[in-house]
């Protein structure tokens, strides 16, 4: 038998869905469960974008052009505009969801060996980006009893070599829900200026900022324009994950002529994924203020209930739709597989992603996880309540524990 691939055998595994299967079971078995894992919002998709799908009148569902069809692109330009970014649509490469836009930014402006400097815990899939392009990803921790508040900029530049390359934010951050502010941003554009750094900015969650203070875009920072890579993509603002439709903004033509390569090579980005996002943009204001109201909802809501539960503790996160908890438990990644294929409260249980998986450094995040606030108040409501249960009956629950202690067990 064939050898397979080192570089399949250091790809991570999805902390957002590998314990699939054992959610797949508890289903199978009859119990009901609730999936704090994953950012899929249950949020209504556009009207204007499911209207499109239908009155598709087409007799050739063909090929798009590879940067992606040009009246999306334009629309999207105008869109960034509301948000003060002054780019063109010649600036913008529509992409196979935002994850190819990380994969071919890392391919275009990153060699096999070169680092990049990223803020963890950090979206779990950046890992795998690295490995496809034989980058390596260097790591400097956020703490969670600083609210996840970006590190001191001398820790980053500690860690850059002669193969540094680039810093990678996401901002609203995933999984913390942390936002970075105008001062942070500034640091890290000096530092980027300072050692000539490529910026690349996951900014998906730029329409749920929940401060007073205005959002910064890597855009909005003065010196570096060159620099910087913003990713994009429109299934987490309208509902449109099953789209994968993504984008990579750059004003640098060398990187743009390097994705464009890339682009060639699988052709082009879904149509009818680009057909719906670009009727997505002429979706009213109401639906995003309506949206942006319900997460803000929801979040005081989670915020509250898991800091009343003993022994847990979640900073407030300030935009996009996630927090990372802190749990009295020995392991998180043992408690979210328990939860599924051990316990239940009135036949439901819980679906959450163990936050070890967000970091690349073991030993980090053991005792926290990611929840996603996708669903409506009634059901997070339920959702605390049965991770209240599991709590006091863990059999590594430090809640059991103290509480056992006090009983004299």
């Amino acid at each position: 038998m064939p050898a397979v691939s080192n570089r399949g055998r250091i790809m991570p595994n999805s902390p957002i869905r590998k314990l699939g299967p054992l959610a797949d079971e508890a289903k199978a078995n009859g119990r009901k469960v609730y999936h704090l894992n994953i950012g899929q919002p249950d949020l209504p998709t556009p009207p204007e974008a499911l209207k499109a799908i239908q009155n598709i009148d087409r007799s050739i569902l063909e090929y798009s052009p590879s940067e992606g069809i040009r009246s999306f692109r334009e629309k999207l330009a105008k869109y960034y505009h509301k948000f003060n970014i002054d780019v063109t649509a010649d600036n913008i490469i529509i992409t196979t969801g935002g994850s190819e836009a990380v994969t071919f930014a890392f391919m275009s402006c990153l060699d096999p060996g070169d680092e990049i400097i990223v803020p963890e815990p950090a979206y779990a899939n950046y890992e795998a980006f690295a490995i496809v392009a034989g980058a390596k990803i260097k790591s400097i921790a956020a703490d969670i009893e600083e609210g996840f508040a970006l590190p001191p900029i001398e820790e980053f530049e500690k860690l850059i070599t002669p193969r540094t390359k680039g810093i990678l934010i996401c901002n609203p951050n995933n999984p913390t829900g942390y936002l970075y502010t105008q001062e942070e941003m500034n640091k890290i554009r000096d530092l980027v200026k300072k050692y000539d750094l490529y910026l690349f900015s996951d900014e998906v969650y730029r329409e749920f900022c929940y401060t007073g203070a205005p959002y910064i875009s890597a855009f909005h920072l003065e010196g570096i324009e060159q620099n910087v890579v913003l990713i994009d993509s429109v299934s987490k603002r309208y509902s449109e994950c099953g789209l994968r439709i993504g984008a990579l903004i750059t004003k640098n033509s060398e990187v743009k002529k390097n994705v464009m390569k890339f682009c060639q090579a699988r052709l082009s980005a879904p149509l009818i994924g680009q057909i719906a996002a670009e009727a997505s943009l002429d979706a009213n204001d109401n639906y995003m203020l309506n949206n942006y109201n319900e997460y803000v909802n929801r979040r005081k809501f989670l915020i509250d209930g898991l800091n009343r539960i003993e022994g847990v503790y979640s900073p407030i996160p300030m935009g996009a739709f996630y927090t990372v908890a802190r749990l009295p438990v020995d392991n998180a990644d043992k408690f979210c597989a328990w939860l599924l294929s051990d316990f239940e409260y009135e036949n439901q249980t819980l679906f959450l992603a163990p936050a070890s998986g967000f970091y690349t450094v073991p030993n980090r995040g053991t005792d926290e996880v990611r929840i996603a606030y996708v669903l409506k108040k009634e059901d997070l409501a339920v959702c605390l309540k049965i991770l209240k249960e599991a709590l006091k009956v863990y059999p590594g629950s430090k809640v059991r524990k103290v509480v056992g202690a006090v009983a004299g067990e």
